[in-house]
């Protein structure tokens, strides 16, 4: 996936420019709010503000906010999202955490998701072997192996995958419903 950040409109395009403009390479593990400017114009914006008429507007805000690694705020809406992407949001923020236990219960509850597939292909054509199917769960492991040997190549090709795995997540949080 081509990541366009203006695609969702110059509010999001704005507050993306303040960190990498959605190509962040978030941390495996912790890290704290990498924007103090993201965080302040976000503590002031509601999810129906930035994401009308979106999928998943909700999930949409807690992507973002995860985006910024601001852990606490994303895991504040992520499970209050009964839905397979607030689900899936919150999976990845405690695999940030790390807790992998708590992520592994969370892409359970996520099962399936539409975004599967692409992420698949997608972290195949990065170098990342997972098979044709995505599976969560595998990547929980090799973001844990990869977290504990800082400045390799596996460490390099977690965070590529992840940055891709998040792009996937918001684009079908952030784009229109229907």
């Amino acid at each position: 996936m081509t990541f366009h950040p203006h695609a969702y409109g110059p509010a999001i395009a704005n507050i993306l420019a303040l960190d990498g403009n959605g190509a962040r390479l978030m941390p495996l593990a912790g890290g704290t709010c990498s924007s103090p400017q993201a965080r302040a114009r976000l503590g002031k914006l509601r999810p129906e503000d930035l994401f009308p008429g979106s999928r998943a507007p909700e999930a949409a805000f807690s992507g973002l906010w995860l985006y910024f690694s601001c852990l606490d705020e994303s895991h504040r809406l992520s499970q209050d999202i009964a839905t397979p992407e607030g689900s899936f949001w919150h999976g990845i923020m405690h695999r940030q955490e790390p807790d992998p236990d708590n992520s592994s219960y969370w892409f359970r509850r996520t099962s399936s998701h539409p975004v599967f597939p692409e992420l698949a292909e997608d972290a195949a054509a990065l170098g990342y072997g997972a098979g044709p199917r995505w599976d969560p769960f595998a990547f929980i492991d090799f973001v844990e192996q990869a977290r504990r040997r800082p400045g390799s190549d596996e460490e390099h090709l977690a965070l590529v995958v992840q940055c891709a795995e998040w792009q996937l997540l918001f684009d079908y949080c952030a784009s229109p419903a229907g």
